[in-house]
């Protein structure tokens, strides 16, 4: 309770520190801090984040929307720089915080007319937007009042040209985005512009540009109505003229060279080494140095321009993107030059090799619950182990804990080999390079001994497909082996923990898993408008037992006594498993931002199992779910955990599992971001397993009083190509309690309290 209070006054101190510093400190005579800014439009067609994307000056960043710190910091450097130490606190309060943000009628007048542009080019011409200023002191409100007056709308719409394929594209209805009675709206009309360029060069036009469509609007026939001309420039419009030739033409795909290169310049063929290879293969041509970099091979599968093929953007597109996410590649850039037959393009890919091989240490700590534990993991990675820019991934782990006068240990090793192309037994070759997918095959061997509790080995392999479209990732698991198996289990444990009921039971029993699976994430991130709100779903769903299930049926194989088959006498898994996540974004600006969380996920035993084995159970808790618990501390349903459990109580897992969190995110100052949290959430059994996990099945009528609430501050380092996290979780409400010690309203240190240090976002 003493410590709850010293937190909500050291909370209090805070604010009171940055909102009570005079906000105006180093506002000149004469100036004003802009203080606030709003747009107060008479129509809201458009968001208010298009809107503020036209200001040319805003006001000084809010933390959390409340105060703002930076500023505040700012105003915290001493006038006095006579002496050394003050200069040196000047100078740093000064780089941390911000200037006070000073009104600038010159950049007033620009905003008004930028929103005036805005609305003018969505067809209200006669757009007014009024500037009123309040002054309160030394600071300034300011608000721009758009006056739209009435729209000009599209009365007619043709095409006028005299050129029948650019006719056709035009005249498209079902794909226009201009047509009669929308808006006189100029930034449809170019997207129109952009629509057709983009049809055009999709069709072999490769001289075609966008500047070559032009638009004539009428509006003297009719108050607020135009009529709109489509039509190509004057000086194409002549079959005879030359330009009109070159532009019309179209082409084809003749040879395509693969040149590597070591470095960024587009040397030509002969000057880039004097000792060169050339290989060929279906009119692909690779031409490298005398020590080979890579399979031509490897790069025809990467890529999507085709010999003897009409030339597209599209295809040059995804080329780009796919050579560029090739590991050992480090820069591709593509041209194209007119061949020796006429209409025809021979098209030239520039390499650049990259980085091939690396090699990493880690070394960690740990303290969980009073034992003293470290690790540290080795890696190699070479990217190119074959020549075919497959990525070969060694990985090995050591960990160790102390417990009491006895050390736990672990060790693993993993295997991964990647192949930038799809491999599968049968299919032609066009049939399996059509399949733009990586192939990638694992191995994971893990030993693990726990002193006076058991010692057990886990051996994994799987094969699976990964491929990517513009906005969504997609990764088909072909198979995943798991062959688990205890070789030793101390008899006080089992009697402890295993013999008393079912669930345990299978947990420390050999058991061997064969499964398949899918898994995908599509995201609505703008990376043109990345201030604009965005959600991101991801969605997994295995199945495992199933192939084997059928083949024992149809064989008519016998169960045994305990009423289950068995594969080389283990008993095989048998389940169904899915997971849906989803977040959204909101932006507010480019420093603020919220973000709402909902995760659920459903595990279901059937066939030949009546439980489903613990690692593919799910749990709660942790630095990415519920945050006032530390990982796997939290439920199922109302479970109590067992008091004797040491680092991990293996009760503590579900088969149905809900996340609910929602986070605001604010930029602080230099790389820290701050965040405030409220996370909801729990596991729950989907059978009654009353002797391992009393109250932990899901019941409808009472799961909603056993979501378990946190709330919580977070420090976030944002280095770009990572994010380092803390994340303090308190607890609000714990369904374990007793129903009048459930809300945490006084939290206690020792019980109420989780830090996480993790790597990444929570979501």
């Amino acid at each position: 309770m003493q410590f709850f209070r010293v937190q909500q006054l050291s909370f209090i101190i805070l604010v009171s520190l940055f909102t009570a510093c005079n906000s105006t400190k180093y506002v000149p005579q004469d100036s004003y801090l802009l203080h606030k800014v709003s747009i107060l439009p008479d129509i809201k067609n458009l968001d208010m984040s298009e809107l503020n994307e036209y200001l040319r000056q805003t006001p000084n960043q809010k933390v959390f929307g409340l105060w703002r710190m930076q500023l505040g910091i700012y105003n915290l450097a001493p006038r006095d720089t006579t002496r050394r130490f003050k200069r040196f606190l000047s100078r740093t309060f000064r780089n941390i915080g911000e200037a006070p943000v000073l009104f600038d009628s010159r950049m007033t007048e620009l905003s008004a007319k930028q929103l005036t542009m805005l609305y003018k080019n969505k067809g209200y011409i006669n757009t007014q937007v009024d500037t009123i200023l309040k002054i309160n002191g030394k600071k300034l409100d300011l608000l721009y009042k758009i006056n739209t007056n009435k729209a000009y709308t599209i009365r007619n719409y043709k095409t006028i040209s005299n050129h029948p394929v650019f006719d056709s594209i035009a005249a498209d209805t079902l794909r226009s985005v201009v047509h009669r009675g929308m808006n006189f709206d100029t930034d449809m009309l170019n997207e129109e512009r952009s629509r057709i360029t983009a049809r055009m060069r999709n069709t072999g036009y490769y001289n075609f540009i966008k500047d070559f469509i032009v638009y004539t609007a009428d509006s003297t026939w009719s108050s607020n109505k135009v009529d709109v001309k489509l039509d190509i420039r004057a000086n194409l419009k002549n079959n005879s003229a030359p330009i009109n030739w070159l532009v019309f033409r179209q082409y084809y795909i003749g040879k395509v060279y693969f040149v590597v290169n070591n470095t960024e310049n587009n040397d030509s063929i002969t000057s880039i080494n004097s000792k060169i290879d050339t290989t060929s293969f279906r009119n692909y041509f690779l031409i490298q140095p005398k020590q080979k970099f890579v399979d031509i091979d490897a790069l025809v599968h990467n890529t999507f321009i085709e010999p003897n093929t009409i030339y597209n953007d599209l295809s040059v597109e995804r080329t780009y993107a796919a050579l560029n996410v090739l590991a050992p590649i480090k820069y591709v850039n593509i041209t194209f030059k007119e061949g020796l037959v006429p209409d025809v393009l021979d098209s030239y890919i520039y390499i650049v090799p990259g980085k091939q091989i690396s090699v990493s240490a880690e070394i960690e700590g740990t303290l969980t619950k009073g034992y003293l534990g470290g690790a540290t993991q080795l890696g190699y990675v070479n990217k190119n182990q074959f020549k075919g820019a497959e990525t070969l991934t060694l990985q090995g782990r050591l960990a160790l804990e102390k417990q009491n006068i006895d050390w736990a240990r672990e060790t693993s090793g993993q295997v991964g080999l990647m192949f930038p192309r799809f491999i599968f037994p049968i299919g032609s070759y066009d049939f399996k390079r059509s399949i733009h997918a990586n192939t990638q095959f694992t191995t994971n061997i893990s030993y693990q001994n726990r002193p006076k509790e058991f010692t057990t080995n886990n051996i994994t392999g799987g094969m699976n497909y990964s491929w990517n479209t513009r906005k969504t990732h997609h990764q088909f698991e072909l198979f995943n082996l798991s062959y688990v198996f205890f070789p030793y289990i101390d008899s006080t444990f089992r009697a402890t923990y295993i013999t008393p009921g079912l669930y345990n039971k299978y947990n420390y029993q050999d058991h061997f898993i064969m499964r398949t699976g899918y898994n995908g994430s599509v995201s609505s991130f703008n990376s043109k408008r990345p201030l604009r709100n965005y959600s991101v779903q991801s969605y997994n769903i295995e199945s495992a037992g199933n192939l084997l299930y059928a083949i024992n049926s149809v064989l008519g194989t016998k169960k045994e006594a305990d009423g289950f088959f068995k594969l080389f006498n283990v008993r095989y898994a048998q389940y169904l498993r899915g997971e849906f996540n989803t977040a959204h974004y909101q932006i507010f600006d480019k420093n603020n931002r919220l973000v709402y969380h909902a995760g659920l996920g459903v595990a279901m035993p059937f066939g030949n199992a009546d439980i489903i084995p613990y690692e593919r159970r799910f749990y709660a808790g942790g630095a990415n779910s519920v945050r006032g618990w530390s990982e796997s501390r939290l439920g199922p349903g109302v479970y109590e955990r067992n008091p004797n459990a040491r680092s991990r109580d293996y009760n503590q897992v579900g088969d149905l599992k809900l996340d609910l969190n929602v986070e605001y995110r604010a930029k602080l100052f230099w790389l820290l971001e701050g965040a405030l949290f409220l996370d909801g959430g729990n596991v729950w059994t989907i059978k009654d397993y009353p002797t391992e996990q009393p109250g932990g099945q899901f019941q409808w009528n009472s799961f909603y009083n056993q979501i378990a609430l946190s709330y919580g501050l977070g420090a976030r380092l944002d280095f770009s190509f990572f994010v380092f996290r803390v994340d303090m979780g308190v607890r609000l409400f714990d369904p374990v309690k007793p129903a009048a010690q459930r809300w945490r309203t006084a939290p206690s240190l020792n019980e109420d309290f989780a830090l996480h240090i993790a790597i990444g976002y929570p979501f």
